[in-house]
Parts: C-alpha cells; sequence; structure tokens
C-alpha cells in the first residue's frame, strides 16, 4: 500500500468514539495517574537503580522539513486559525503519537512507573517580548483524540489569557518569593517529600512547571538553535523538546540539480526509564511521519490505545 493510500485511509476513518476504559483508583496510584503493576521486571526495577531523572537522561536530535511544514502552517492560518505555526504542529503531531504509543506518556515518581490520566504540556512564555519583560509558564492539558484544530484553540486560549492576566504559577511563584531564603528551603525539601509519596496538594500539581507530560521551548523565536535542555529531579517530566531556528541544506536533486531545502532542528531529552529505547524510536518515528504529512493530524485518531494496567 503506497503512503498517499494509508494518508487517505487515516483521514477518511472514523474518529476514536471508544469510552476510556473505566478504572477504580487503587492504593499507589496518584492525582495525576495510575500506577503500572504489570511491567516488566526489568522496568519496575530500573527506578531503584537510576533514582533521579538526572541519572536517566537520553539525547535525540532529529530535523523538520519546514518546506512541508510552512505550507500546512499557511494553510491552516488561511481557514483562520491566525498565527498557526510549527510549535501548533509539533504538538500535535506529539499528542497524535500519544495515541499510538500510550506509553511515552508515563512518569516516574517515588521509584514507580504511571501512566498519565491525560497529556500536559508545559510551557514557559514571555508576557511580553523584551529582556526585561516577566516569564510565566503554561499548562495545557490535551486528550489523545485532539486534532490539529482542537491543539491550536486549546494552546492559543491558555496563551492568550496568560499574556493579559497573572497566571495560578505567577500568584504561587509570588507567594513563595516572600518565604526567607532557609525557610524556603525546608518549604522545598518538604514539597519533594509530599511529592514523592503522591500526597503534594492538586493545586501545586495543577501549577506545577515540573508535573506534566513534557515541556516544550521554541529557541527559534529567539533566533538561535535548538539545546539539549536538562530534565528536573523535582517533579515528573520525563521529556524536554527544543525547537532551533530554520536553516538552509543545499542538497543533490535526483537531476543533479541543486535544491535548497529549509529545516529545523528538534533536540529531545527523554526519561529511559518510562519505556525501552525500541519503544522510543517507535514514537520517534511515528511523529517524524505525522511531520512529514500534517495533513493526517487534521481528523481524529481511528482508535486511541491504552496503555498496559
Amino acid at each position: 500500500m503506497s503512503k498517499k493510500t494509508k494518508a487517505t485511509e487515516q483521514q477518511t476513518s472514523a474518529p476514536a468514539k471508544e469510552q476510556k476504559k473505566k478504572r477504580r483508583r487503587h492504593f499507589g496510584d496518584r492525582y495525576e495517574g495510575r500506577r503500572l503493576r504489570t511491567l516488566a521486571p526489568m522496568q519496575y526495577v530500573i527506578p531503584y537503580i537510576m533514582k533521579v531523572r538526572s541519572d536517566a537522561q537520553n539525547h535525540f536530535e532529529d530535523r523538520i522539513d519546514m518546506d512541508i511544514l510552512d505550507a500546512y502552517c499557511a494553510k491552516k492560518q488561511a481557514q483562520g486559525l491566525s498565527g498557526f505555526g510549527a510549535l501548533h504542529a509539533i504538538l500535535a503531531a506529539y499528542v497524535r503519537t500519544i495515541s499510538e504509543r500510550p506509553a511515552i506518556n508515563r512518569f516516574v515518581a517515588g521509584q514507580h512507573v504511571y501512566a498519565r490520566n491525560n497529556i500536559v504540556a508545559n510551557m514557559t512564555i514571555k508576557k511580553k517580548m523584551g529582556l526585561d519583560c516577566p516569564d510565566t509558564v503554561i499548562k495545557v492539558i490535551f486528550d489523545p483524540s485532539d486534532t490539529a484544530d482542537d491543539v491550536y484553540r486549546k494552546f492559543t486560549e491558555v496563551a492568550e489569557k496568560a499574556t493579559s492576566d497573572d497566571t495560578d504559577f505567577d500568584n504561587t511563584a509570588g507567594f513563595l518569593r516572600h518565604i526567607p531564603g532557609l525557610i524556603l528551603r525546608g518549604v522545598i525539601g518538604l514539597l519533594r517529600f509530599l511529592d514523592y509519596f503522591g500526597i503534594l496538594p492538586r493545586g501545586l500539581v495543577k501549577v506545577s512547571p515540573f508535573h506534566g507530560s513534557l515541556v516544550i521551548t521554541s529557541m527559534g523565536s529567539l533566533g538561535i538553535n535548538a539545546i539539549y535542555h536538562h530534565l528536573y529531579d523535582f517533579g515528573n517530566v520525563p521529556l524536554f523538546f527544543a525547537y532551533g531556528k530554520k536553516y538552509t541544506v543545499r542538497e543533490i536533486g535526483e537531476n543533479g540539480e541543486a535544491i535548497a531545502r529549509r529545516f529545523v532542528d528538534l533536540r529531545a531529552v527523554t526519561d529511559e526509564r518510562i519505556c525501552d529505547g525500541y519503544y522510543y524510536a517507535s514514537a520517534f518515528k511515528i511523529m517524524q511521519r505525522y511531520l512529514s504529512h500534517p495533513d493526517l493530524l487534521d481528523a481524529p485518531p481511528a482508535s486511541v490505545k491504552e496503555d498496559i494496567d
């Protein structure tokens, strides 16, 4: 079957309408996810060997064909999605990848592996572009059945609200700033303890930039190349994406002519404890397929896979 036929087939498939499997909450489950109890022995033991996220960081790099993606973004903008850009397409591709490879949406906490209940993307943004303008953090919740349009609307709604008013993160950080340094150190230690056992207050989890499915940052908007951004030992984010500025590569075409193609580098730092390298590789290949054929993101997935028990 040709790639074109596969693409058309997926676009015309019925949306994923089936209900999520109803699960009872068990002892050991957390507010943001359920503990996985059928892991292979090696996956169960690894979090006890690599106790912190910085022990388990792997680095991955790929590149995105911007000739394809820019054309797709221009089409979406023409459809009325003002400002639709690479950020929305990358997020949509990753959300769709989770619908096929749910294990990349796991996290490790308290030396146990959990399946996250939803997809939470974190991003640091400036309220206004300028050296002295303050940063804030937004958290956007997605569903694995979301289309590119859904991702754009959800992200835009949260981002616009954050740039026009103080966020819950701003208020929480402002409160912590007024605590004397020595006491604050003890407070953070207490929060780590509570987080380890899954009893951190829900309100803090909801505003924390250290809890979520991924953090994404655009270095291209700053005019520099992508970086490998470290993961945080506090919290449970297992993935950090960074993408950089556009660059041109000159290649030789089939007829010997010189062709100029534009790319953007996408770099990821992952927590290898949530799934093995073979699974990660499979997921990144799927994500690249969606970025190479972004029209597939216009329709919901035919089905959504759930993680193991």
